[in-house]
C-alpha cells in the first residue's frame, strides 16, 4: 500500500498544476539508479540467506517487512521537508530492505521452467523500455491530459492493491488464485504501472520542487519495483503448471 499513498500524495499536490520543479526529474534519476542497486543487491542477500538457512530467512523476511513500512513512512516524511541529509541513509536501507522482501518472488521465478533469470532479465528491460518511452510522452502531455491521466491511474491503483489484499487474504485460508485469475491481475498491474511510469513524468515537476528530489526518486522507485513485480508475477503466472 506504499506505492498507492506515496501515487495519491503527489496528484493532490499537482493540482495547482504549476511547474515547481522543472529540474526535480533529472535530479532525481541517480538515486533512482541507486536505488534499484540496492534493491538488487537486498534481494541477493535475500538469496544465499534463503539457500544457506532458510528458517532464518522466514524469520528475518517479517521484520525485514515491518521495517521496510516503517521506514517507508518516515523517509518519506523527512524527504518531503526537503531534508535530503537525513532522508538519505533511510531511503537506501528501505531500498535494501524491499531487495529482501523481493527475494520469495525472484526465487520462485528462478524456479518456475521458462522463467528463470530470462524471465527476471526480461522484466528488468520491460522497465527499461518504459522509462523510455514514459519519458517521452509523459514530458509531454498537455494539463487536462496529465490530470486525468494521473487521477484514473490513481484510481486503478488503489483498486488493483485491494484486489491484491483479498488475494493474500484468501491465500492465508488456503484458496489459491487460479491461473487464469493471476494472469489478470498481473496484466493490469503491468498496465496500470507503465501508466504510472508517464504520469510521473507529467506530475512530479509539478508536486515536487527541485530540493524535493528524495521525494521523486522514491516516488519513481516504487513505480518501476511496481513494474517489475507484475511483470515476473506475469510471466510466472503463464508458466505455471
Amino acid at each position: 500500500m506504499t506505492s498507492t499513498s506515496n501515487f495519491r500524495q503527489a496528484v493532490r499536490e499537482a493540482r495547482n498544476e504549476a511547474i515547481v520543479g522543472p529540474n526535480v526529474i533529472a535530479n532525481a534519476l541517480p538515486y533512482v539508479g541507486g536505488g534499484l542497486i540496492l534493491t538488487a543487491l537486498g534481494t541477493f542477500g535475500g538469496l544465499n540467506v534463503l539457500a544457506t538457512n532458510p528458517g532464518l530467512f522466514m524469520t528475518t523476511i517479517w521484520v525485514a517487512f515491518i521495517a521496510q513500512i516503517a521506514l517507508f513512512f518516515v523517509a518519506s516524511g523527512i524527504a518531503s521537508k526537503g531534508n535530503n541529509q537525513a532522508a538519505l541513509p533511510l531511503l537506501a536501507t528501505y531500498s535494501l530492505l524491499t531487495g529482501y522482501t523481493l527475494t520469495g518472488l525472484v526465487a520462485l521465478a528462478l524456479g518456475t521452467s521458462g522463467v528463470g533469470m530470462n524471465g527476471i532479465g526480461v522484466a528488468a528491460l520491460g522497465c527499461g523500455v518504459t522509462f523510455i518511452g514514459a519519458r517521452s510522452i509523459g514530458s509531454n502531455l498537455s494539463e487536462s491530459d496529465g490530470m486525468a491521466l494521473s487521477k484514473t491511474i490513481s484510481l486503478g491503483i488503489i483498486s488493483l492493491f485491494v484486489v491484491i489484499l483479498a488475494q493474500f487474504v484468501l491465500g492465508f485460508f488456503g484458496i489459491i488464485t487460479p491461473s487464469w485469475l493471476e494472469i489478470g491481475i498481473s496484466g493490469l498491474g503491468v498496465l496500470l504501472f507503465v501508466g504510472a511510469a508517464v504520469v510521473d513524468f507529467y506530475l512530479l515537476p509539478r508536486a515536487y520542487t527541485d530540493k524535493q528530489y528524495l521525494s521523486a526518486a522514491l516516488s519513481m522507485y516504487l513505480t518501476y519495483i511496481n513494474l517489475f513485480i507484475f511483470i515476473l508475477r506475469l510471466l510466472i503466472a503463464f508458466n505455471r503448471d
